[in-house]
């Protein structure tokens, strides 16, 4: 199955709602990747610009769109990003395809 990181900002109703009845947000990541045939990887908390990053696992990139659009629909989220991640494996059969045919056939604007 593909990866994916998903980076959520909280709402402030969300963060106060989080810190008078501190819960799991695991739990409900969880929920959300397995209606939609996926998994939760890992689930941190961060600082910066999200305040959260999920990677995870679903089984492909509709899957994944409709589950992000399900969560901003929530309303609990003032932004969120879904970013597609390759494995190592993947980003180098892209190396040898990219270096194999495709390098040769660009060529950059000349000045």
């Amino acid at each position: 199955m593909p990866f994916y990181m998903l980076e959520v900002s909280y709402t402030p109703e969300s963060f106060r709602a989080m810190i008078a009845n501190p819960s799991d947000r695991r739990a409900a990541a969880d929920a959300v990747a397995a209606a939609v045939g996926g998994r939760i990887r890992d689930f941190f908390f961060a600082f910066g610009k999200a305040d959260a990053v999920i990677i995870l696992e679903a089984p492909d990139d509709v899957a994944m769109a409709a589950a992000a659009m399900a969560v901003a629909a929530g309303g609990g989220c003032s932004a969120g990003r879904t970013v597609k991640l390759l494995t190592v494996e993947e980003a180098m059969a892209a190396m040898r395809l990219a270096g194999g045919r495709i390098a040769p056939a660009y060529h950059p604007p000349a000045g």
